[in-house]
């Protein structure tokens, strides 16, 4: 039985690579970024919340909550990650587990939630992450609500802005995909990435 679990999108950062503006709001295959993000991710989850600094009313197609930053100057993932911890102890007090994922993630997979939390409950920590290819995807990662305090210290206290670092403190799984047919983890950072995205989903199935 995979625990109720609340999807946070990830959609704070600057887009320097891509020139500024939204990645997320980015079209591939004739939609956003955010919503290939959201029909993968959606069904997986309990409900969406989505982390973005700024105008939220650029987000209000998609129907969701938007919570910004508490935590100034752009800290980073983690910030977005305490955002979405307080907006869930505040609104879903039932829920105990967040997912996060990056919203310039086209491709995540569909069953993200359930092998997180079968990650972390089989090597018996509090959290989990993904990775492919050799490489961890700290930004995609699963996250309890009671460690929200613990996050928040380690960033208003400690000036702690890696994720890697603080989830070592605390125990962190890893759940590895595959790379084949494609990256489930690939992520538009630059221009050329949309085109490189582009090409990807014509080679996948209907989602």
């Amino acid at each position: 039985m995979i625990p109720p679990t609340l999807g946070l999108l990830l959609a704070g950062g600057l887009a320097r690579r891509m020139g500024g503006g939204d990645k997320p709001l980015r079209l591939i295959a004739g939609r956003t970024i955010l919503a290939h993000v959201i029909e993968r991710l959606a069904p997986q989850c309990e409900s969406l919340l989505v982390n973005a600094n700024g105008d939220p009313a650029r987000f209000a197609a998609y129907g969701l909550p938007v919570v910004a930053d508490s935590v100034p100057d752009f800290a980073g993932p983690l910030a977005g990650i305490l955002a979405g911890l307080d907006w869930m102890a505040a609104n879903r007090p039932e829920l105990e587990w967040l997912v996060s994922v990056a919203a310039d993630t086209p491709f995540i997979p569909h069953d993200l939630v359930a092998r997180l939390h079968a990650a972390r409950e089989a090597q018996n920590v509090p959290l989990a992450c993904a990775a492919s290819g050799g490489w961890t995807h700290p930004v995609i990662g699963l996250w309890p609500v009671r460690l929200r305090e613990a996050l928040r210290h380690a960033l208003t206290v400690e000036d702690e802005r890696k994720i890697d670092r603080w989830t070592a403190r605390h125990g962190c799984a890893s759940a590895e995909w595959p790379t084949v047919p494609v990256d489930p983890f690939f992520n538009a950072n630059k221009p050329d990435d949309l085109a490189e995205a582009e090409r990807l989903s014509a080679s996948l199935p209907p989602a």
